[in-house]
Order: structure tokens, then C-alpha cells, then sequence
């Protein structure tokens, strides 16, 4: 069928239009906001390589941002809300027909929604963990870096939240590559292949970064990699310190 030919019969049918509207919306929502701020979020953890002050200070600007609790609601919550449910819904409706993909994409769709799925759990479980506590008066920010450090301790904790990124990572980046198609940026096999690959080296950076961090507040402190000027015998001191106060 030509492209005329399938906008005409979409623009015919209203179930179709609304399921091809809410589709782009649901692929735009996936970048903009919600892709943009796992970057600010994965960044700002990544602050944490250079000690609690580091960290404390990335987190305090954010924490000043004017009308913070709007620019959440209506720019975070609100898309990703939409992005998370509509995506279940796309998970619930849809099922892999081999005959109309090859193998590999086969593989990448099912992982798509997979991922999707568990990020949905982990970005729950994030929030029920830190956000809930400090809406509720339990947990002042300042409290996160010691937090993070002591559930991060727990092994089932650690494998939970390395799941829980590394699902969330991949649903960014193969989604961003999904992107590109949807919206007409890579057009042919030759720019879908470059930009696979690209979007691939990208996920893989940042999921390096979000792992690294993991193994600072659980196993390694400054990560596996410090950087050269990294004061990783202070940035550990500091946190022992602060994590066992009776000690000298």
C-alpha cells in the first residue's frame, strides 16, 4: 500500500487516526521529556563520583529551581504518566508477527516493551523509595547520598536498581533509534544502520555511567574507573565518616 493510500484509509478511519496520533505522541513524550530527563537524572547521580558535597550540590540546584513542584507535575510526571501507561497498553494490544519482521527486529520489539515494563517497576520503586519519603516529610534531600549508599549495600537492592538501568537505558536508546524512524529523521537502510549503531555506542556510554555510580554507593567507591583527579581516599573517607558517625 503507498503512503497515500495509508493516510488516506487513516484519515478515514477514526480509531486509526487516534491510534496513529497517540503512537507519535507516545514516541515524542519517550524523548521529550521523559528521555531528556533520564539523562539529567543518570548526570546528576554521576555527581556522587566526587563525594557527597558534589552530589549534594548538583541535587540543591535542582531543589532551587523556581516552581520546581510544577515543572515536575506538568513536565515529568504528567508525560511520563502518559508514556508509561500508553505503553502498556501498546504491550497489553500488541503481539510479534515473524512473518512481517526479521529476526533481529523481532528480538528488538519484544525487548522494547520488556523493558519498558521493568523500567515502569524501577522508576515505582525509585520513587516509593525517595521521593514518596521526602513528600512526606520523612526523608530531607540532603538525606539521599546516605540513602542511595545504604539500600545500595544490599546485594538484591544493587541487582534490582542494575536491572532497573540497564532496562531503562536500553528503552531510551533503542527507542530513540525507533524515533528516528517513526518521525522521518532516517530515511533508507543506509541511515537506519548508522543510526543504530550510534544510538547502540550512545546506550552503552550511558549505561556505563549509571553502573559506575551504582558501584560507588554499593561496592567500589569512586566506581570502577576513578577519574585521574578524582580524590577517591577522600571522597571514601568522607562517606565512612558520615555513614558510621560513632566511629573516629
Amino acid at each position: 500500500m503507498s503512503t497515500l493510500a495509508t493516510t488516506a484509509a487513516i484519515d478515514d478511519d477514526g480509531p486509526a487516526r487516534r491510534h496513529f496520533t497517540l503512537r507519535r505522541l507516545h514516541s515524542l513524550s519517550g524523548v521529550i521529556p521523559t528521555g531528556v530527563f533520564l539523562l539529567a537524572h543518570l548526570w546528576t547521580n554521576a555527581s556522587a563520583l566526587d563525594g557527597r558535597d558534589a552530589f549534594n550540590h548538583a541535587v540543591g540546584e535542582i531543589q532551587s529551581t523556581p516552581a520546581l513542584p510544577v515543572i515536575e507535575l506538568v513536565g515529568i510526571a504528567l508525560p511520563l504518566a502518559f508514556h508509561a501507561v500508553y505503553g502498556l497498553v501498546l504491550t497489553a494490544r500488541s503481539t510479534v508477527n515473524t512473518a512481517r519482521y526479521a529476526y533481529t527486529r523481532n528480538w528488538l520489539y519484544v525487548l522494547q516493551r520488556v523493558s519498558g515494563v521493568i523500567a515502569f517497576g524501577f522508576i515505582a520503586l525509585h520513587l516509593w523509595q525517595l521521593r514518596v519519603p521526602k513528600a512526606t516529610g520523612a526523608l530531607r534531600w540532603q538525606s539521599f547520598y546516605d540513602a542511595l549508599g545504604t539500600s545500595l549495600a544490599a546485594p538484591a537492592v544493587f541487582a534490582l536498581y542494575l536491572a532497573g538501568v540497564t532496562a531503562s537505558v536500553f528503552h531510551f536508546a533503542n527507542g530513540l533509534w525507533l524515533f528516528g524512524n517513526t518521525w522521518g529523521v532516517t530515511v533508507g537502510a543506509r541511515s537506519m544502520r548508522r543510526s543504530a549503531a550510534l544510538c547502540g555506542a550512545f546506550g552503552l556510554a550511558l549505561w556505563a555511567l549509571g553502573f559506575n555510580t551504582l558501584l560507588h554507593f554499593s561496592y567500589r567507591c569512586g566506581g570502577v574507573l576513578p577519574r585521574p583527579a578524582q580524590q577517591v581516599e577522600r571522597v571514601c573517607r568522607d562517606g565512612d565518616t558520615a555513614m558510621r558517625p560513632d566511629q573516629p
